[in-house]
C-alpha cells in the first residue's frame, strides 16, 4: 500500500501528519506536486514535481493509484477516479470519500462550480481549523489500523 497526496493545496500541518506516519509504519508516502517539495529525508518519503498545468498532479495520482492505495485530496473529481480504481480517498478534513458519498459529494461540487459560473458568490471552505487537523489524525489513524490488521 502507497499514501499519495494531492500536494498543491495540502496543508502543511496535514503533511506533518502524513510524515510521522510514514515513517513510523514504514509505508511509502508519495507527494504529486508542480512545485518544488521539500520533505523529511527518508526513504520512505518521495517528492514527485510534475509540469505546470490544469490537473496534471491529479492526472498522474489517478494514473499511478493501484487498488488498496490510500489518497489524500480534496480534489473530489480525482477522489472519484481513485474510488473507480478501488483506492481509497480521504480529505484533509478527515472526510472519507466512498462509493456511497462520492456521486452525492461530485454533483455538488458541479452544482457549486455551476453557480459561481453564473456569477453567484458562494464563499468558500471555512479555514483550517484544528478541529479539522484533528478530524484528520483520528481518519488517517482509523484507516491505518484496518491496513495493518489486514496484512
Amino acid at each position: 500500500m502507497h499514501i499519495w497526496v494531492d500536494a498543491d493545496a495540502c496543508p502543511g500541518v496535514i503533511k506533518d501528519i502524513l510524515y510521522r506516519a510514514a515513517e513510523r509504519l514504514q509505508l511509502p508516502l508519495i507527494l504529486v506536486a508542480n512545485q518544488y517539495l521539500r520533505t523529511p529525508a527518508s526513504p520512505w518519503i518521495k517528492a514527485i514535481q510534475v509540469p505546470k498545468g490544469f490537473d496534471v498532479a491529479d492526472n498522474h495520482i489517478a494514473e499511478q493509484v493501484q487498488p488498496g492505495d490510500l489518497v489524500i485530496t480534496a480534489d473530489i473529481p480525482l477522489a472519484a477516479a481513485v474510488i473507480e480504481r478501488a483506492a481509497t480517498a480521504l480529505n484533509p478534513r478527515g472526510e472519507h470519500y466512498t462509493l456511497e458519498n462520492i456521486r452525492e459529494t461530485l454533483d455538488m461540487r458541479n452544482f457549486m462550480d455551476t453557480l459561481r459560473s453564473s456569477g453567484v458568490e458562494t464563499g468558500g471552505p471555512p479555514p483550517f481549523s484544528q478541529g479539522d487537523r484533528q478530524a484528520f489524525a483520528a481518519s488517517l489513524d482509523r484507516f491505518l489500523a484496518r491496513y495493518q490488521s489486514g496484512r
